[in-house]
């Protein structure tokens, strides 16, 4: 079965980075689009970044220039670098792909950015 697994997350002030993994297995993860949503508290869960099979890469206009997805097809695993962390990126971390029109989610890591 399909199960993805997120680590990296925790508290940082702002200004400060973070780099989430996420490890899939139960998928061929190399011709898989994998993405990285988030949901913070009463808010929607949004789209944060996505990067293709192929490594093409698009990202949420809130988060470009600051954050970097990546995949290493080797090791089945995504990542998202956060750089210039700022408290509005406070929220659950999730990692998202979609398997013959199904999404499959990973159980979230919690990103606090304070002072």
């Amino acid at each position: 079965q399909v199960r993805l697994v997120e680590s990296g997350g925790g508290l940082v002030q702002p200004g400060g980075s973070l780099r989430l993994s996420c490890a899939a297995s139960g998928i061929i993860f190399s011709i898989n689009d994998m993405a990285w949503y988030r949901q913070a508290p009463g808010k929607q869960r949004e789209l944060v970044a996505i990067i293709r099979s192929g490594g093409r890469t698009n990202y949420a206009d809130s988060v470009k220039g600051r954050f970097t997805i990546s995949r290493d097809n080797a090791k089945n695993t995504v990542y998202l670098q956060m750089n210039s962390l700022k408290p509005e990126d406070t929220a659950v971390y999730i990692c998202n792909t979609v398997v013959r029109g199904y999404n499959f989610w990973g159980q979230g890591t919690q990103v606090t950015v304070s002072s």
